[in-house]
């Protein structure tokens, strides 16, 4: 049978990535205005509540993952065929892009770049990589097991995961543990000063984090 892509889930994806990525953007934007600049409970509190408005609009429709690495354990896992995975990946970049876009429009491009994620607090490329698979590992598991075990609660579960990685790794990394994210205040910013670490981390994250859930938490096969 041939796979066709389903166009309204990959226009949810674009739209809920839009809202999650331009909710978090601000956030950081204001926490530099009305609090002392560094201000990390704004900026953990804006892209947790940005993900879970996000998935009050989007996730009823494509699952809502706004987030290539998560896709990408989505099609591991066999939740997602590869052709709407590749689809849900552009409709992300594209919406994260275009949630840049509309800050550097309201701003400047100095704005965008200050929200873009940067290795920080001595932490070099490398270590940084590490980190951001390892955050990524947990924010997968969570993402993986309360979407299968406890779909009721994963709405909250999920987004109060990712307040908790931000408020653990925005001093060190910026906390990305999402490609799309990154990428599109690197681009729209115009820096690429690290953003390899933010692709390559969370995609390694993001499949180690699928195989810690299927061979040690997820319920064997049918036999």
């Amino acid at each position: 049978m041939d796979t066709k892509i389903d166009m309204k889930k990959a226009v949810a994806e674009l739209i809920g990535t839009f809202t999650f990525f331009l909710i978090g953007f601000m956030a950081i934007l204001s926490q530099n205005v009305f609090t002392p600049p560094g201000n990390l409970v704004v900026i953990a509190f804006g892209f947790g509540f940005g993900l879970f408005a996000a998935i009050q609009i989007s996730g009823a429709i494509s699952g809502g993952h706004f987030n290539p690495a998560v896709t990408i354990a989505a099609v591991l896992d066999k939740r997602l065929d590869a052709m709407n995975g590749a689809a849900y990946i552009v409709a992300q970049l594209i919406g994260g892009i275009g949630a840049a876009l509309v800050v550097m429009f309201l701003f400047n491009q100095a704005a965008v770049k200050s929200t873009e994620t940067l290795p920080g607090g001595g932490i070099d490329d490398a270590r940084a990589v590490v980190i951001e698979a390892i955050f990524t590992a947990f924010f997968l598991l969570v993402i993986l097991t309360s979407t299968k075990k406890a779909p009721t609660q994963a709405a909250f579960a999920i987004p109060l995961t990712l307040m908790v990685i931000h408020f653990a790794i925005v001093p060190f990394t910026g906390s990305s543990v999402n490609p799309a994210r990154s990428i599109a205040s690197a681009v729209v910013g115009g820096d690429l000063t690290s953003l390899w670490v933010y692709i390559v981390g969370p995609v390694i994250g993001c499949i180690i984090g699928w195989a810690i859930y299927r061979f040690a938490v997820a319920e064997p096969a049918a036999a």
